[in-house]
């Protein structure tokens, strides 16, 4: 049984991907959790926005290795590309349109009106870059090219996620899967 701490922040996470951080209320989280309502302040003593922040950075890293984890899958660089978008379609699909990225779904919601969030949001997106550009560089694509082909695949998953869940269909995460898996073989083309 995981400890209450951890069963309020895997809570946060699952209803801030599905309904947003303003469409989620602390008494929900404490209910999904199966914690009391005190708990949350015990935890995290600034209220929701300290519990958000938290949730932002835990689950930045979370998606992030999930995400370097296609990358470093046993196939070619061009195959993983195509398999993480095809992995989010399926993902998608399965959840009803429920499940998406919960750092970008928070992100919408705070760039304007809350600073500390914003920047947590900043950071988590930073440290995907980084970490991104390396993975990229370390399968054989430039250094030069490897921080724009990780912000392109990130604003391409991003942006698909947002257009697949209000068309309601796969088609946005196959289109963009395709255009970031040719820019990753021009990329590679380019090293050769």
């Amino acid at each position: 049984m995981t400890n209450t701490r951890t069963r309020i922040l895997d809570a946060s996470t699952e209803l801030f991907r599905r309904q947003g951080m303003s469409g989620t209320g602390l008494k929900q989280i404490a209910e999904v959790a199966k914690a009391p309502f005190g708990s949350i302040y015990h935890f995290f003593p600034g209220g929701k926005d300290d519990l958000a922040g938290e949730t932002i950075r835990r689950a930045g890293g979370e998606y992030r290795d999930l995400v370097l984890a296609f990358f470093a899958g046993p196939d070619d660089l061009l195959t993983n590309v195509e398999t993480a978008f095809a992995a989010a379609a399926t993902v998608l699909v399965e959840t009803d349109y429920a499940d998406a990225c919960p750092i970008a779904t928070v992100a919408l919601e705070v760039a304007s009106t809350n600073e500390p969030l914003r920047q947590a949001t900043a950071e988590v997106f930073a440290d995907w870059i980084e970490a991104g550009g390396r993975h990229l560089e370390q399968r054989g694509v430039p250094p030069e090219a490897a921080r724009g082909l990780i912000i392109g695949f990130i604003t391409s998953l991003e942006g698909a996620f947002v257009l697949a869940r209000s068309l309601r269909s796969t088609e946005p995460l196959e289109a963009a899967g395709h255009t970031v898996r040719a820019a990753v073989r021009e990329a590679l083309g380019t090293a050769a």
